[in-house]
């Protein structure tokens, strides 16, 4: 049972925004997903957080490049 608590706290960091987001997950939800499952959310989670971060900096670079050309 403490394998999966650690889990879902890691999964409710990973949800999280920011640090100041306080997320809550059901905790009956330790009873319904066994310890496998629980690491396939992590990780999928770990997947789409690491995706939006590169496709947020490739953005954030277009912006940059196209305020530099716009002189204010």
């Amino acid at each position: 049972m403490e394998e999966k608590e650690e889990l879902i706290e890691e999964i409710k960091r990973l949800i999280a925004v920011n640090e100041d987001d306080k997320v809550e997950i059901n905790p009956n939800f330790l009873d319904y997903f066994d310890v496998e499952e629980l690491e396939s959310i992590k990780n999928k989670l770990k997947v789409k957080k690491s995706n939006i971060s590169q496709s947020s900096l490739g953005y954030l670079d277009k912006l940059y490049e196209k305020t530099k050309k716009d002189e204010i």
